[in-house]
């Protein structure tokens, strides 16, 4: 052996014992009193090496993390006819109670917001950048606490009354002055009433209506004139965060609304400083209206407790991988709803920061690789992207396909034995691009809003190599009603309780679902199911039964270890995957009214994004159509020919706009069907409504084929 090459191997040596623990290199150490029984210097430096390497791979080796509760066991059982689930991870549940906070100094989002100020030290808490090239830049706690009690009493100069009783209205995408916004109102016990685009100008009219709002704070031209047009006589003042237009300001002005400019606001609010009014726990902190039902949007009022109950929950079921300070996330879910509004507020109460997105949802990648979040709550529609297109990149190449499947078995064997990591072989050869996709940092992710398929879950957990939850929940239950643990890597449930809440199933006998076969209603009671609706008794007597059962309208199966898994939906509504409601006969009530259309049945699937519909068609319209235009056949050919469905299709799809369907509820595809649906074979019911379940079977092979070409 050179006297070169034993030189290069002895410093290689040397840095490999220098990464390595104490206890390693005792053992290094007790094998070089060795060497002189081994021949020459080729063995000596030869055992050195196998030493250090054997010594390396056990003090650097992944090792698995335990559980954070019995898998095999994740909930307990209240004693009682009921079968009443509830939480490990509060003692107190088994006695029917739940935890509502985790100090007496935090029972408020105003309370919370200002822990996390102590806990960060006064550190980063809202980032933002200005365009795609330029880097992030942070507000401190400090001045986002004192930005956000200026604005708040820039809203009393304006002419809020302090106190619950006062609604403001926001309408703005993700961005810092949500949070000041948001905070500033938390200062003066307001409360924050989130408008949003799904919602429509005739249902946000409507809901400044009911909840008397005079201020609304409006992010962009845009977004103030889509309010004016339909702008209620309670409406008095814009805050407007990005500059309008001269014709807007007059256009306002016309309609008696005065626009102020959100810096305005905040000056005019350090110049009166008007002494604080800190909210109760019991206080509505918000009104969150759900949309995606028959009627008028429902608003659902959450108190301060409901909310910090929930966070706190979660917080319990997350243990070592809560928020903490250090902790980046990255914000871009939208803030109207109570998935994002809980994550931020964890996150704050924590001490950690959070970033906003572009508002652009097409660079959402851009904005990950900058800000290198730490935490991430998600939707399913997303990960199913990144899934898609994985695969979609892999699939011209058999030596790709390969390696990205010896990739995934092996990430997920060590996943099955509790090891979550981004450093092994094949984080670097195969998942490496994926991982810096999403800033290269992240630890934990945390999906809800719309059921995730298992093999998506599992791939995103190897591929992604951060631990990654998945929760369910309502706006009703503030957000969070049973989230998976750290350590349960079997996907396709969605957990245990969480410990602000109890679980408990009801009978559905019409659906054949009992709670004596572990299946039913899903009904929840706790510290943060809501206070009801607003304005609105009869509905909210129709969810929250006499007991204080709230009942979500979902139909749950109690899996054997104590985990939840969500199987059906009791009047036919279903989320797509991006989150939106579906209400099927909605759908069909308007495609009825097409010529073409005999009978019509609307399917949609949690795991997709859109809706199709088998379509009977008018046998004698269609036959008359036909002959008009020279295309022989019998209905079952002309159900086959693809002008006969375009003709339809349009058809459907203009009487849609006609009856003001939102083109995520319009139909992507039909397949048309010769034979109308029947009580005798077995579609209909004898009172002749659809067997939706029975028709949804009957076919099954054409939805699925569907779905596939869309996809």
């Amino acid at each position: 052996m050179s006297y070169g090459f034993a030189t290069d191997f002895l410093s290689w040596i040397r840095t490999a014992q220098r990464a390595i623990m104490s206890n390693a290199t005792a053992l290094i150490d007790e094998l070089d009193g060795c060497l002189q029984y081994v021949g020459g210097t080729g063995g000596a430096l030869a055992l050195t090496g196998v030493a250090a390497a054997t010594a390396y791979y056990y003090a650097t080796r992944p090792i698995p993390e335990k559980p954070l509760v019995p898998l095999d066991n994740q909930c307990p059982i209240e004693d009682g006819p009921e079968q009443i689930h509830v939480s490990k991870f509060y003692k107190e549940a088994k006695d029917g109670k739940y935890i509502s906070c985790l100090a007496d100094d935090a029972r408020t989002l105003y309370q919370t917001f200002r822990k996390g100020v102590i806990a960060s030290n006064n550190g980063p808490c809202l980032g933002w950048r200005d365009n795609l090239q330029s880097p992030y830049q942070w507000m401190n706690f400090n001045e986002a606490l004192l930005r956000a009690k200026n604005f708040g009493s820039g809203l009393i100069a304006l002419g809020l009354r302090p106190g619950p009783s006062t609604f403001v209205g926001i309408y703005s995408q993700n961005r810092p002055e949500w949070i000041l916004f948001e905070q500033g109102c938390y200062c003066y016990s307001l409360v924050v009433v989130p408008l949003y685009d799904t919602l429509g100008p005739d249902a946000c009219a409507f809901i400044i209506d009911q909840t008397e709002i005079s201020v609304v704070v409006v992010e962009d031209d845009k977004k103030a004139n889509l309010l004016l047009d339909k702008a209620p006589k309670t409406l008095r003042k814009f805050v407007v965060i990005k500059e309008v237009r001269p014709a807007t300001l007059q256009r306002a002005k016309n309609r008696g609304i005065d626009i102020h400019t959100f810096d305005e606001v905040e000056k005019l609010g350090a110049s009166k400083s008007f002494p604080e009014v800190e909210p109760k726990p019991s206080d509505v902190c918000t009104v969150c209206y759900t949309s995606g039902t028959t009627g008028n949007p429902k608003g659902v009022m959450l108190s301060h407790m409901n909310v910090v109950s929930g966070v706190a929950g979660v917080f319990m079921q997350l243990g070592p991988h809560k928020p903490r300070v250090g902790d980046i996330m990255i914000s871009f879910l939208p803030l109207a709803h109570m998935l994002e509004r809980c994550c931020e507020n964890g996150v704050y109460y924590n001490g950690g920061a959070v970033g906003f997105y572009s508002g652009d949802i097409k660079e959402l990648t851009n904005d990950l690789k900058a800000l290198k979040p730490t935490l991430m709550p998600a939707v399913p529609r997303l990960l199913n992207r990144v899934y898609d297109k994985i695969y979609s990149e892999v699939a011209r190449s058999s030596v790709k396909k390969l390696l990205l499947r010896m990739a995934l078995n092996a990430k997920e064997a060590e996943i099955k034995r509790g090891i979550v990591r981004r450093t092994s072989m094949w984080d670097k050869l195969v998942f490496r691009k994926i991982q810096e996709g999403f800033g290269g940092r992240l630890r934990l992710m945390v999906v809800g809003s719309a059921p995730l398929s298992p093999t998506v879950l599992t791939f995103c957990r190897a591929a992604l190599g951060c631990l990654i939850c998945e929760g369910y929940g309502q706006t009703e239950c503030t957000a969070p009603i049973t989230l998976t643990v750290q350590g349960d890597f079997v996907p396709g449930h969605v957990g245990p309780p969480v410990s602000c809440n109890s679980i408990k199933l009801v009978d559905v006998p019409e659906m054949e679902y009992y709670a004596s076969q572990q299946q039913g209603e899903i009904c929840v009671k706790g510290a943060n199911v809501f206070i009801g609706y607003y304005k609105d008794p009869v509905r909210t007597a129709e969810t929250i039964d006499e007991d204080g059962w709230h009942h979500t309208g979902d139909i749950g199966q109690w899996l054997p270890n104590g985990t939840l898994k969500v199987i059906d939906r009791m009047k036919h509504i279903f989320k797509l995957s991006q989150g939106e409601y579906i209400v099927p006969e909605k759908i069909e009530n308007a495609y009825i009214r097409s010529q073409y259309v005999e009978q019509v049945f609307v399917h949609g699937e949690s795991l997709k994004s859109c809706v199709v519909a088998i379509v009977v068609p008018d046998v004698e319209v269609i036959k008359h159509w036909a002959v008009e235009n020279n295309i022989p056949g019998t209905l079952s050919v002309l159900c086959s020919n693809p002008d006969v469905k375009q003709l339809i299709l349009n058809d459907m799809l203009a009487w849609g706009k006609e009856y003001g369907l939102k083109s995520f509820e319009q139909v992507k595809d039909i397949y048309l069907h010769p034979d109308p649906f029947s009580v005798q074979n077995g579609l209909l019911t004898p009172t002749f409504k659809s067997r939706r379940p029975q028709i949804k079977n009957y076919f099954a092979p054409q939805l699925e084929d569907m779905y596939k070409h869309l996809d």
